[in-house]
C-alpha cells in the first residue's frame, strides 16, 4: 500500500488526469450507447415463465405490454353520447399511436365485455404496446398519456396504469444526490475546520460513482441489469466513498498534526488506514456477489452493478485521494490548526471530551449497557416477524399519480381483482383439447376466488388459446396467491385429465409469486454463504474466533432491525403517506437478499475499522481493557461522524419519489444508524469487556495453517511476535509518537 501510495503521490497530476479521463471516456461511451435496462422477473422453468413464453410464440403482437386507460364520470354514464364522442376520437387516436398494437374499446359493434361498471360511471380501454415496457421508449409512453389526458373534462376524469404509463413518473433529476452531498459537504466541513479537506472526499466519491455509474449503463447492453441499479448503486458508492475517504483523511491529518510532511503523512494514511479501507471493501463485495450463487439474471446484474461502484470507490480513495492531497498540501488543517501547529509545533491528540468519557463508561458498565442495547435492538427487530414479502403495484404509488388513480378507479368500479388479471395460456393439440378447453371457463368461474372469467381466445392457427381470470381480491392479497396455487394444484390438472391439454397461469401477479418464492427458497443459502465468508475474512485479518463470530451476530442483529422498520413503514403504511411513499403494500421479494447483501457489508466496514484499531493496541500491549477503550476513544468521534454521512446520503435518496429506492434508503440509513450507535459503541465494546483476552483466542493449529492477511502496521505485528517469544513479559512497539499518545491516554 505504501508503494502505491508513494507513485500516486509523486505522479499527483498523472493520477488526477487519468481519472478525469475515464470519468470523461466512459461516460461519453454511456451516453452515447444509451440505457438498456431490463426489469426482467421472470424465472426460466417457472409456470409464469412458460406462459409468457407460450403467448409470445402464439399471439404475434399480444404479448408486448398491456396498459390501462381508465375514465369515470360523476354524473350520468359512461355510456351517455357526450361521453363517448370525446373518448371514442380519444380511442381511435391512441390505436394510431407509433408502437401500439391494437385498443380493446367498450364502445361499439365489437365492444369487450365487462369493460364498463355496473353502475355506468367507469370505464376502461386496454391498450396493447409491440414490445414489453422495458423496450417502450419513453416518448411513446408519454404519448400515449397526453393523448388520453387530453380528453378529460370537468366532468370526465381520465387516468392511466401500466407499466408503460408508469415510465412517464419516474424520477428526474438528481434532487436526492444532491441533497445527500450537501449534508455530507456540512458535517465534512465541520468535522475538519477545512474547506479543501471537507472536498477531498467529496470530489472522490462523486468521480468513482460517475464513472461506476456510466458503466452500470453499458453493462446493461451485455446482461440484465435493473432499472433502479443505477441509483442504488450511487446510493452505496456516495455512501462508503465518503465514508472511505473520510477515514484516510481523518488519518492524514493526524500525521500533518504530529510533524509529518505532506507526503510522508499520505503515504502513511494510505497504508494504515489504506489497508482497513481495502479490507472494508473486500467485504462489501464479497457479500454484494453473493447474490450470484440465487443464479437469478435479475439479480446477477444488480451484483455485479453495485460491487463495480464499491471497487471504484476503494481504488479512488487509495488512489485519487493521496494524489489530491498532495497537491493541497497543508491546507488540510485549518486555519487555526496550521497556526497552532506553526507556534507551537507537533503536539499530541489525545482523544479527549465526549469520546473518551464514552470509552471509559461502557468500560465501567459493560453489562447493563449491553443489556439494553439488546433491548433496542431485539424491539425494532419484531416487526421483522410479519415479514410480507410481495411486489407492490401502482396501488401503492403516491395518491397524486395518474397510475395510483387509475388503479383506485378500477378497484372501486370492477372490484379489487381487475388490476391483477391471471393470464392462462394453453397449448393445444387436437380436438379433445379443444373440447376440454372450452369447459375450463364454467370450471373456473365455480372455483372459490374467481370473480369473472373472460372467453377463450385462439390465435389462427388454433394451437395456442388463452383466457383471462379476475380475482376477488387485491394483486397483493394472500388469496390471489392462494388463488394461483388453487388453479394450478386442483382445477387445472382436473381439465387437463385425459387430454394433451397443457394450460399455464401467468400474469403480473403469478409473475411475481414465482419468483418471490424462488428467492425464499434460496435465502437461507445465501444468507449462510455471506455469513460464512464475512466470518472467514475476519478470522484471517485478526487471528481470532470471537472477532467474525460476534461480528456475524452483529450484522444479523442490524438487518433484523432494519428489516423491522421497514417493514414498519412500507408494509403497515407507518408515516408512508406523510413521507410521500404511497400507501401500505408487501415487501419487494428481492429486497431482502440485496438488503442482506448491502447491510452485511457495510456492517463489516464499521466491524474492521472499530476493531481494527483494537487488534492494533492489543497486538502492541497485550492488554484486552486498554485495546477496548483505546479502540473506541479513537475510532468513535470518525466512525459516528462518518455514520453521520452515510445515513444523510441514505436518507436523502427517499426523496427520489421510487418506492423501491426509498425502502433501500430508509432500510439503509436505520441499519448504519443503528450499527454505528446502538452495535458499534456500545454492544461490542460491551461484550468484548465482558470476554476479555477470549476475543483474541484462536487455537495454535488454527494459526498455523491460516494465511495472513496484514491490515495492521507492521510495528504492531513485530511487538506481538517479540511479546510471543517472552512469556509473561509484555513487550511494546516502537517508541513512534504515535505510540506514544496512545499511552497517554487517561485511565
Amino acid at each position: 500500500m505504501a508503494a502505491i501510495a508513494r507513485w500516486f503521490i509523486r505522479h499527483r497530476l498523472v493520477a488526477v488526469l487519468l481519472w478525469v479521463l475515464a470519468l470523461v471516456g466512459v461516460g461519453g461511451a454511456a451516453a452515447f450507447a444509451g440505457s438498456a435496462y431490463s426489469n426482467d422477473y421472470e424465472v426460466p422453468g417457472t409456470e409464469s415463465g412458460r406462459a409468457t413464453a407460450l403467448l409470445d410464440r402464439g399471439f404475434q403482437g399480444l404479448g408486448g405490454d398491456t396498459d390501462t386507460i381508465v375514465w369515470h364520470t360523476e354524473r350520468g354514464s359512461v355510456r351517455a353520447d357526450a361521453v363517448q364522442e370525446r373518448v371514442g376520437p380519444m380511442l381511435e387516436k391512441v390505436a394510431a399511436l407509433p408502437g401500439v398494437a391494437g385498443v380493446a374499446s367498450p364502445y361499439g359493434d365489437g365492444a369487450a365485455r365487462g369493460q364498463v361498471s355496473e353502475d355506468g360511471r367507469t370505464a376502461y380501454a386496454t391498450v396493447t404496446f409491440r414490445e414489453q415496457a422495458d423496450d417502450i421508449p419513453v416518448e411513446q409512453a408519454r404519448a400515449l398519456v397526453d393523448t388520453a389526458k387530453a380528453a378529460g373534462t370537468d366532468g370526465l376524469q381520465v387516468e392511466l396504469g401500466g407499466s408503460a404509463v408508469a415510465l412517464t413518473e419516474a424520477p428526474g433529476g438528481h434532487i436526492a444526490e444532491a441533497v445527500g452531498v450537501a449534508v455530507a459537504a456540512v458535517v465534512l466541513f465541520l468535522a475538519f475546520g477545512s474547506l479543501a479537506a471537507s472536498l477531498l472526499p467529496i470530489a472522490t466519491a462523486l468521480v468513482s460513482v460517475g464513472i461506476a455509474y456510466s458503466g452500470i449503463v453499458l453493462l446493461g447492453h451485455v446482461m440484465t441489469v435493473a432499472d433502479f441499479a443505477p441509483m442504488l448503486g450511487m446510493l452505496i458508492g456516495l455512501g462508503v466513498g465518503i465514508d472511505y475517504a473520510l477515514f484516510i483523511v481523518t488519518r492524514h491529518r493526524k500525521g500533518l498534526k504530529r510533524g509529518l510532511s505532506v507526503a510522508e503523512a499520505a503515504e502513511t494514511a494510505v497504508a494504515t488506514t489504506g489497508r482497513a479501507v481495502v479490507f472494508a471493501g473486500a467485504t462489501v463485495c464479497i457479500a454484494l456477489l453473493g447474490m450470484l450463487i440465487l443464479r437469478l439474471s435479475f439479480l446477477n446484474g444488480v451484483a455485479l452493478a453495485a460491487s463495480l461502484t464499491v471497487v471504484l470507490t476503494v481504488a479512488a480513495s487509495v488512489t485519487l485521494l493521496p494524489a489530491l492531497l498532495s497537491l493541497i498540501g497543508m491546507r488540510a488543517l485549518s486555519r487555526r490548526e496550521r497556526r497552532r501547529l506553526a507556534e507551537h509545533g507537533p503536539q499530541p491528540e489525545l482523544p479527549t471530551g465526549f469520546a473518551a468519557r464514552w470509552s471509559a463508561f461502557v468500560e465501567r458498565h459493560p453489562k447493563l449497557l449491553g443489556a439494553v442495547a439488546l433491548v433496542v435492538m431485539t424491539v425494532l427487530a419484531l416487526p421483522t416477524l410479519s415479514l410480507h414479502l410481495g411486489t407492490s403495484d401502482q396501488g401503492n404509488n403516491p395518491a397524486t399519480a395518474t397510475t395510483r388513480q387509475a388503479y383506485d378507479l378500477l378497484a372501486d368500479g370492477f372490484g379489487p381483482g381487475v388490476n391483477g388479471p391471471l393470464t392462462l395460456v394453453a397449448g393445444l393439440d387436437g380436438a379433445d383439447d379443444r373440447v376440454a378447453l372450452d369447459q375450463l371457463p364454467d370450471a373456473l368461474a365455480a372455483t372459490r376466488g374467481v370473480a369473472a372469467v373472460s372467453p377463450v381466445t385462439y390465435n389462427g392457427s388454433g394451437d395456442t388459446a388463452v383466457l383471462t381470470v379476475v380475482p376477488d381480491s387485491s394483486p397483493q392479497s394472500k388469496a390471489t396467491s392462494e388463488l394461483v396455487d388453487r388453479l394450478r394444484h386442483d382445477v387445472l390438472p382436473a381439465a387437463e385429465t385425459g387430454t394433451s391439454l397443457d394450460v399455464h397461469v401467468g400474469g403480473i401477479t403469478a409473475s411475481y409469486d414465482d419468483f418471490a418464492e424462488i428467492i425464499v427458497g434460496k435465502l437461507p443459502l445465501f444468507v449462510g454463504v455471506v455469513v460464512a465468508l464475512g466470518c472467514l475474512l475476519l478470522l484471517l485479518a485478526f487471528r481470532s474466533l470471537g472477532i467474525p463470530l460476534k461480528a456475524a451476530a452483529m450484522n444479523i442483529a442490524a438487518v433484523a432491525a432494519a428489516f423491522g422498520i421497514v417493514v414498519a413503514i412500507f408494509q403497515w403504511g407507518w408515516g408512508a403517506e406523510l413521507l410521500g411513499l404511497g400507501s401500505a403494500g408487501p415487501i419487494e421479494p428481492f429486497l431482502p437478499v440485496i438488503m442482506v447483501s448491502v447491510l452485511f457489508g457495510l456492517s463489516m466496514d464499521y466491524q474492521v475499522f472499530l476493531v481494527s484499531r483494537m487488534y492494533e493496541e492489543w497486538l502492541e500491549t497485550g492488554d484486552n481493557r486498554r485495546a477496548v477503550r483505546v479502540g473506541l476513544a479513537e475510532t468513535s468521534r470518525v466512525i459516528n461522524s462518518a455514520a453521520v454521512i452515510m445515513i444523510s446520503v441514505f436518507l436523502a435518496f427517499v426523496l427520489s419519489g421510487d418506492r423501491v429506492i426509498a425502502m433501500f434508503g430508509i432500510a439503509l440509513a436505520a441499519a448504519v444508524a443503528l450499527d454505528a450507535f446502538v452495535l458499534r459503541t456500545l454492544l461490542v465494546p460491551a461484550l468484548m469487556h465482558l470476554l476479555g483476552g477470549a476475543n483474541w483466542w484462536l487455537p495454535r493449529s488454527l494459526d498455523r495453517i491460516l494465511p495472513r492477511i496484514s491490515i495492521e502496521p507492521p510495528e504492531c505485528r513485530s511487538a506481538a511476535d517479540a511479546r510471543a517469544k517472552i512469556p509473561g513479559q509484555r513487550v511494546t512497539a516502537p517508541a513512534t509518537e504515535e505510540n506514544e499518545d496512545v499511552r497517554d491516554i487517561a485511565g
